[in-house]
């Protein structure tokens, strides 16, 4: 990608306005009276030194815009009154190439609105001052080129910024949607590999015994098969002291589970300890007949809401009977 410096375009704004302020000068013997010329050129200058200093912003601000478009309203009108339309008058019609310049700078500047206004009021003077046929003798056939040069440029270039920024907001989705499924993937390898090691030494003995199990055995892959489930579906809710927990608990016949959906993902992890701490505090103390563990959403001020279930006579199978044993909120702050 070539790139132009910003203050090589500005050298260059400032040496066409020059030139035009130089032609002004040197032409004033022309005109009837230079006073109205010499005003001509103090406005000019201060147009053009106030358009091209450097600033933050690129876009022109608009009390700016709307001076620069009085100058080039201005210029014409003072320069024209001490001038012949019939006359040869040489390097003395200066203004149409300033006003040219000035407006094309505008234009630059994403003032399109003002700098078109410019050139056309150009050319509505002229043709009112000299004729219709002054436009291309004057040069104001040229400046409604360059402002035009201008308008396309700044509109692709407006184009290929806002394309950079889409392409760029579009890598940054990409990278982080890439990002992850890198995660979920290890992730999944990382709890399959846990589950593999947790599963297969009773999966072998299930072999060597053709399916013939104790009821020891049976308790034990029962136990098992909720400690692997967990880890499906508990993810982020699981630490070495809530494991272990949820293990004692189910030894004392309380039925646990946990539903991770992802609302304590965002949570950092000494935080995410602290909650998961006090989780495993509660597990511990609870002698409900059910304990059910799941994270509340992300906009939650809670980040767990642990709920213990102790059955009534009678009512194993129906919740609605249960009744409360455990109700506890875990906040995201302590």
């Amino acid at each position: 990608m070539i790139s132009i410096p910003r203050w090589l375009l500005l050298v260059l704004g400032a040496l066409f306005s020059a030139y035009h302020v130089v032609l002004g000068i040197y032409s004033l013997g022309r005109a009837e009276s230079p006073w109205p010329a010499v005003v001509a050129l103090f406005l000019y200058t201060v147009a053009t030194t106030l358009s091209l200093w450097p600033a933050k912003r690129v876009r022109m601000p608009d009390w700016l815009a709307a001076f620069d478009l009085a100058v080039s309203i201005v210029l014409p009108l003072l320069v024209t009154s001490q001038l012949d339309p019939d006359a040869e008058n040489g390097y003395a019609t200066w203004y149409v190439a300033a006003v040219g310049t000035l407006m094309t700078i505008t234009a630059a500047r994403r003032q399109l609105t003002a700098a078109w206004l410019g050139v056309i009021a150009l050319a509505v003077q002229s043709v009112v001052w000299a004729g219709p046929f002054s436009l291309g003798g004057l040069g104001v056939i040229g400046s409604l080129v360059w402002v035009g040069i201008a308008h396309m440029l700044t509109s692709a270039l407006a184009n290929a910024a806002r394309e950079t920024r889409r392409y760029a907001q579009a890598e940054r989705e990409a990278a982080a949607w890439q990002a992850a499924q890198d995660a979920h993937l290890f992730e999944g390898r990382m709890r399959l590999a846990h589950t593999n090691r947790l599963a297969a030494p009773m999966l072998r003995r299930i072999a060597d015994r053709g399916g013939a199990l104790t009821e020891a055995q049976q308790a034990e892959c029962r136990m098992l098969e909720a400690a692997i489930r967990d880890e499906i579906r508990g993810r982020m809710l699981l630490t070495d002291a809530v494991r272990f927990e949820v293990q004692r608990a189910r030894a004392r016949g309380i039925t646990v589970t946990l539903l991770d959906e992802g609302g304590i993902d965002d949570l950092d992890e000494a935080t995410r300890n602290r909650v998961l701490s006090r989780l495993a505090d509660a597990v511990a103390g609870s002698s409900a007949d059910r304990i059910i563990v799941r994270t509340a959403a992300e906009a939650s001020p809670v980040a767990v809401t642990v709920v213990g279930l102790r059955e009534s006579d009678g009512s194993a199978s129906d919740s609605d009977e249960a009744e409360v044993e455990l109700w506890l909120e875990i906040p995201r702050a302590f």
